[in-house]
């Protein structure tokens, strides 16, 4: 096996971004993944440590089932990230299942997943319940705490232990597991695990149809948590170098042609119509959204922003969960500044739950809320009651908003 290593200079400035990341073997290349003769002989030395510390659990774990749990509403860099962790999995003859428990609604999502037969199921939470889980010896959550998740409790519930959490974004809550690799410094989880790979955890190769499909999500998944990588650090340049090597660059552009919905054009017109900007902000209420389509409202939000004289924009709705019967408003932030902090900025508007859960939070330049309704959540086809509703929660979220925004406004018109 021949190998090539990052000079030292440059070793050392991963060392300082990238929990002491070391140097790069080059694999070479193999006819099929499916064969994924691990690579023993490669020297620990030769890892970094949150990859060394990875390759020990799987070793422990060595012939197990797995459930790798991602949130409800999965982006790319969830769907891509959890693929290639199965892939590596499967290197140390560990059955994984990828598991969501909302949908899947944003059209490039859908397209990914039907263009790279991205393995993916959708449960519900009462569909994961009637399911056998003693089958399972570990959870593993990829993008993801555990708090974005309808399904964790259930997995704790049934005493599945919480084996690895591989994420990019800031501590959430104590969590107890065997390897935990949080790096918020880290544009994307496509980073994190694109480096597994880089750093020989299967022979990933172009000659693989498989591989060049994961690789081609990875790209999709770092180019869109970076803003097509104008918000990437270096070690997102390098992991999507060493998937340049791999992915398909038409199967890519295919996914991101896939045309928008008419109901999510209709939501962007809604926020368009229903803005109200203070201070360099744009903020809109969309009113009721339908559960296949909450993916509009991030949309939304990533048009609002692109208006001039605007920084920040927030776009939020009530979305009817018919498979519970309940009510949540969801909620998107987009934001240009880089002074403001989404993370900061939604925590301290919204606070916190009974429990002590923070109702949203976010990473560079996006976050997101949700905000049960509780009480007043449950369907209710009246008109004149809907509208009642919304009226008094558009108001209440302009008026914590505000409250950020614009702290001289003391009336708020919601006409």
């Amino acid at each position: 096996m021949s190998s090539k290593f990052k000079s030292s200079a440059q070793n050392n400035s991963l060392v300082n971004q990238n929990n002491n990341r070391s140097g790069v073997l080059e694999l070479p290349l193999e006819s099929k993944v499916n064969s994924r003769e691990r690579t023993t002989n490669q020297s620990n030395s030769n890892l970094g440590t949150s990859t060394r510390r990875l390759q020990n659990l799987l070793e422990n774990h060595e012939g197990e089932k797995h459930i790798i749990l991602i949130q409800d509403f999965p982006d790319p860099d969830a769907l891509s990230s959890a693929w290639a962790y199965l892939l590596i999995a499967q290197n140390y003859h560990i059955s994984c299942e990828i598991i969501y428990g909302g949908i899947i609604s944003h059209q490039e999502n859908i397209a990914l997943v039907k263009l790279t037969n991205l393995p993916a199921q959708r449960y519900t939470p009462e569909k994961l319940e009637t399911k056998d889980l003693s089958v399972y010896q570990g959870c593993v959550l990829i993008d993801s705490q555990g708090t974005n998740s309808q399904l964790f409790p259930i997995l704790q519930q049934a005493n599945i232990p919480l084996l690895a959490v591989i994420d990019h974004h800031s501590k959430q809550g104590e969590l107890e597991a065997e390897f935990i690799d949080l790096r918020p410094q880290a544009r994307a989880t496509a980073t994190i695990v694109t480096q597994y790979l880089e750093e020989g955890l299967i022979n990933f190769n172009s000659s693989s149809n498989e591989c060049v499909k994961c690789a081609t999500a990875l790209m999709h998944g770092l180019r869109s948590d970076t803003n097509c990588l104008m918000q990437a650090q270096e070690e997102d340049f390098l992991a999507a170098a060493y998937l340049s090597r791999f992915y398909d660059a038409k199967l890519l552009d295919a996914v991101l042609q896939s045309a928008r919905s008419r109901r999510v054009m209709d939501v962007i017109e809604s926020a368009l119509k229903n803005r109200i900007i203070k201070n360099n902000f744009s903020i809109s209420g969309v009113g009721y959204i339908r559960y296949d389509d909450r993916d509009a409202i991030p949309q939304a939000a990533d048009f609002l922003v692109t208006e001039e004289d605007i920084h920040t924009a927030v776009v939020y709705g009530i979305v009817h969960d018919e498979y519970q019967d309940i009510e949540v408003l969801i909620g998107s932030l987009r934001t240009a500044k880089l002074t403001l902090d989404p993370d900061e900025f939604i925590k301290e508007a919204f606070g916190k739950d009974k429990t002590g859960k923070f109702f949203g939070g976010g990473r560079n330049m996006a976050g997101g809320f949700e905000i049960p309704i509780g009480f007043l959540g449950n369907f209710n086809d009246n008109a004149d009651y809907a509208k009642l509703k919304w009226e008094v929660f558009d108001r209440q979220i302009k008026q914590k908003l505000f409250r950020l925004v614009h702290p001289d406004d003391s009336v708020i018109k919601t006409d």
